[in-house]
């Protein structure tokens, strides 16, 4: 009697799971893999360690409250359709928040610095930036999720400096260099999609045009920031395989676009990043 059940409940329950746990899984490497690659740069010792997972306890809490806040809110694809899923919106928004708040309470009044204060105030610009560009439509999709990548990517810098306790140049340079790996994903990724039925390399280039793009302005970018000292030489070669994946991929013969793989894939690849970039940070320092 239990399996016709589970059966019944099983949309339901997965109904309830959208509105209130983020559905973007990229999204989850685009807060995780700067917030690791902030931390670790900043080498916290002591004390600083706890202050880095009450910074990851507050950002996780942050992250998973925009969903049902965004439900509650009519900006989502998902909306409350009952009186039980507005109730479950409202209890997630509650624990969601009293988390993040408590941890963030505790890691201010610890650190006593307005530095965190700065670096939460760029982010929330950037999300409420996204959230305007996604109240427009579909045809300001794009650009929502590369005003909201700035927000994401936020804490880079922001756990460099609990790590640390400084705000310098080194926070902010960690910060770009994870957002335009970011930037350079969600385009990858729309470049696969928007061409799944292509099967030519003149097809796949029309429907990747903004991805080429980025690589070009990418490689000068970096290019400009190693001749002006910002960007260590090292740390350069983090950029070479998400520079390198998309060339062969024009070239390649027609294959069927397959999500959870292309998802495993660039989740492997920002592990990568992670790694090549704390590296070559550490060893040219």
């Amino acid at each position: 009697m239990s399996s016709p059940t589970f059966t019944l409940n099983a949309p339901a329950t997965a109904r309830l799971r959208s509105l209130v746990w983020p559905r973007e899984h990229g999204a989850w490497g685009m807060l995780l893999v700067p917030l690791v690659t902030g931390a670790a740069l900043g080498r916290p010792v002591g004390d600083r360690i706890v202050l880095v997972l009450l910074l990851t306890l507050a950002a996780l809490g942050l992250f998973c409250a925009r969903t049902p806040v965004e439900a509650k809110l009519g900006i989502s694809p998902w909306r409350a359709q009952s009186p039980r899923e507005r109730r479950v919106i409202d209890h997630s928004i509650f624990i969601y928040t009293s988390v993040s708040l408590g941890a963030l309470a505790i890691l201010l009044w610890q650190i006593r610095s307005s530095g965190l204060l700065w670096v939460g105030a760029a982010a929330a610009t950037a999300f409420l930036g996204q959230a305007i560009l996604r109240s427009r439509g579909r045809r300001t999709r794009l650009a929502s999720q590369l005003v909201g990548s700035i927000g994401l990517t936020a804490t880079a810098a922001a756990a460099y400096y609990v790590a640390s306790g400084r705000l310098d140049n080194t926070a902010f340079v960690v910060w770009v260099a994870n957002w335009v790996f970011a930037v350079n994903q969600i385009l990858y990724v729309q470049a696969r999609i928007r061409s799944a039925r292509a099967t030519t390399f003149n097809e796949r280039l029309s429907q990747g045009k903004w991805f080429v793009r980025d690589e070009i302005v990418m490689a000068l970018a970096l290019a400009l920031s190693w001749l002006r000292g910002w960007l260590p030489s090292l740390a350069l070669l983090a950029f070479v395989p998400v520079i390198w994946r998309g060339v062969p991929w024009f070239f390649s013969s027609a294959t069927r676009l397959q999500i959870r793989r292309l998802g495993i894939s660039e989740l492997l690849h920002a592990g990568v990043f992670a790694v090549l970039l704390v590296v070559g940070f550490q060893l040219t320092g």
